[in-house]
């Protein structure tokens, strides 16, 4: 179901369908670039240096530091580029919560709590929280715009872990809980700033079995992600997400540890993974990292079809062209 904007139906994007047709058969490798945004292809540079191949999907953060939100163009360029040169590419919301300044640190900034009463303000049309977290979106949307003027499909994860309560959106159950502020960023973003590039993710942790306490609709969103970090590979994790999500595409929104072969023969929804930064390369061998590349069921970059104007209706490729 798509939502109206201004009467009219937000337009599906291919990389959604392309997403949608390789479950089941093939997944997208992905990787995460952190701070710094000065340098916001770090961590896919060196995928490629491991493995000889590029991440089919680059990721990116509009991010908190000072230095890091002075540096959001720069990400933004890299985003462009990622895109031109055939990558799928996501961004995310490590931002600073509207009762403290744009730029803020991690612990007690990205890391905090709003009372009950700061909660509900900001979820309140009209509230003073909320006029301030609609400018904030102001402010992204000036930046997604520019993609969406170069034709570039963004994976968005505007709150990723949503049932992770150390972040100053997490942790709140039911519809006026961290669902309510998802729906409100969506219907501004898209019935207001007119983001029709955008294609939505629902992101969760492995750390609670409540994700239906923290679904902000179905229409809301258009792919689900688990984050895996404890034990979310196993196959009962996998039983329940299915249980939760239905038919809609799943990914591995974030990992340390990567997934096997064997495991995705046995899990075969998952449509992309994207690993944690540095964590990648702390946490699997090269050897393990090339191996994982390199199977045909793994789609990098130079397998990926190309989006965008002038490839309407674009067939995926298969694993092995």
């Amino acid at each position: 179901m798509a939502l109206a904007l201004h009467g009219e139906s937000v337009p599906r994007l291919e990389v959604l369908d392309y997403l949608t047709k390789i479950s089941g058969q093939s997944i997208v490798a992905g990787i995460h670039n952190r701070e710094p945004n000065s340098q916001p292809a770090l961590q896919t540079q060196r995928a490629f240096e491991v493995t000889g191949r590029y991440p089919g999907l680059w990721s990116g953060d509009f991010l908190f530091r000072a230095s890091d939100v002075n540096a959001r163009w720069a990400m933004i360029y890299e985003c462009r580029n990622q895109w031109e040169n055939g990558a799928i590419v996501q961004l995310m919301l490590h931002v600073g919560p509207p009762n403290q300044p744009e730029a803020c640190e991690w612990e007690g900034g990205v890391l905090s709590h709003l009372s009950d009463a700061e909660w509900h303000d900001l979820t309140t049309e009209g509230g003073e929280l909320n006029r301030r977290w609609k400018s904030r979106l102001d402010g992204y949307a000036t930046y997604l715009t520019d993609l969406k003027d170069h034709g570039v499909q963004v994976l968005f994860r505007p709150f990723h872990e949503m049932n992770q309560g150390k972040f100053w959106w997490g942790g709140r159950t039911g519809p006026d809980g961290t669902a309510k502020l998802y729906r409100l960023t969506r219907d501004y973003l898209v019935n207001v700033k007119g983001l029709t590039n955008l294609i939505w993710i629902w992101d969760m942790q492995d750390m609670s079995r409540d994700f239906k306490a923290y679904d902000p609709g179905e229409q809301y969103w258009d792919i689900f992600a688990f984050d895996v970090y404890a034990t979310g590979f196993d196959a009962d994790w996998y039983a329940y997400i299915l249980g939760v999500v239905g038919q809609k595409p799943i990914a591995i929104g974030e990992c340390a540890k990567l997934p096997s072969l064997p495991m995705l023969s046995t899990q075969p929804r998952w449509c992309f993974f994207m690993s944690w930064s540095e964590l990648t390369f702390t946490t699997n061998s090269d050897q393990a990292i090339r191996e994982l590349y390199e199977s045909p069921r793994v789609i990098t970059r130079d397998k990926l079809p190309k989006f965008g104007p002038g490839a309407p209706g674009a067939a995926p490729r298969g694993p092995n062209n």
